[in-house]
């Protein structure tokens, strides 16, 4: 059987590693739930962070750290969505993202597709979602990865669960994407098609 690895990206700018908490425990999770092993990794001491400009740290790892990365980032726009059904497991952040990347290419002239699973909301190909209803901020309550942003922002109760269906999106005002780079990041004149 393939060895799973898993990868971590975390955001660094000018030198200041971003919400490192939330990786930390999304790792040692992780290792725990795949490998059965309790662990305490904290991943700052791991890296050694460039000191200016905007990075994204690419920590690759199984039970131990194996690989870390440093790449200069630039913000990627997203206007457009295709929806894309797709029966996909993806729960983890694994190395091995041939089934995100397969129906990627199913994009067309989107610029990402948005993953909907037995008829409920889910994903990007890169980053959790949230729908504004003109009240409040929703994302899907089954992602496909629970991403450190979501969670934090769930947390600071800026977004809230919701069950939110594919014929659901017309509702919506505008939508915003959520990744560890991007951090919370609106989209006002999105299209979802």
């Amino acid at each position: 059987m393939k060895e799973k690895i898993f990868f971590e990206t975390i955001k660094i700018e000018d030198g200041k590693i971003l919400y490192i908490d939330y990786h930390n425990k999304r790792l040692n999770k992780t290792i725990t739930d795949n490998f059965g092993l309790k662990k305490d990794i904290k991943l700052q001491n791991y890296i050694e962070p460039p000191n200016s400009g905007l990075y994204r740290c690419k920590i690759v790892y199984d039970r131990d750290i194996l690989q870390i990365s440093y790449y200069p980032y630039k913000i990627r726009e997203i206007k457009k969505l295709k929806l894309i059904e797709a029966d996909i497991e993806y729960s983890y952040k694994y190395l091995d993202r041939n089934n995100i990347d397969t129906l990627f290419e199913k994009k067309g002239e989107a610029d990402d597709v948005l993953i909907v699973k037995e008829g409920y909301i889910t994903d990007t190909s890169i980053a959790n979602i949230a729908f504004f209803d003109g009240k409040k901020w929703l994302t899907p309550k089954k992602p496909l990865l629970k991403g450190t942003t979501r969670e934090r922002l769930l947390k600071e109760e800026k977004v809230f669960l919701a069950d939110i269906k594919a014929k659901d999106l017309k509702k919506f005002e505008k939508f915003a994407l959520m990744n560890a780079m991007i951090g919370f990041y609106e989209i006002k004149e999105g299209i979802i098609i």
